[in-house]
C-alpha cells in the first residue's frame, strides 16, 4: 500500500477517489512514565517515554488506516494528515487521516 503526505504518487495517476479514510488511537500513559517525565522536568531534555508512547500511537493509527484502504480496494492513501488532541488527563488520541484513492502507472 503506498500512502503519502502529497496529494499525487510520482508516475501515477488517481483514477477514483474511493472515500477518506481515517485510523485513531487512544493511548495512556503509565505510572513508570509519569514519575520519569517528572523527574527529566527538573532537568529539562526529551522525555524518551513519551517519544516512545506517541510513536507506538501512530504506528497503531497507521496501520489501522492502511487496513480500512484495503477493505476499500485502494491502492494508495494521498494528503495524509496527522493530528492528536488530549482525552482526558494522562490520554492522548493520535488520529490519521487521508483519501483512499484507485491509481493506474502513467
Amino acid at each position: 500500500m503506498i500512502y503519502t503526505t502529497t496529494e499525487t504518487v510520482p508516475n501515477h495517476q488517481v483514477t477514483e477517489v474511493l472515500s477518506v479514510i481515517t485510523g485513531n488511537v487512544v493511548q495512556t500513559k503509565h505510572i513508570g512514565r509519569d514519575i520519569m517525565a517528572g523527574l527529566k522536568s527538573l532537568v529539562g531534555g526529551e522525555i524518551r517515554g513519551y517519544t516512545e508512547m506517541l510513536t507506538e500511537a501512530r504506528n497503531i493509527a497507521v496501520e489501522r488506516l492502511v487496513e480500512q484502504a484495503q477493505a476499500k480496494g485502494a491502492d494508495a492513501i494521498i494528503g495524509i494528515r496527522f493530528t492528536t488532541s488530549s482525552v482526558m488527563d494522562g490520554s492522548i488520541e493520535l488520529m490519521v487521516f487521508g483519501t483512499a484513492v484507485k491509481l493506474k502507472p502513467v
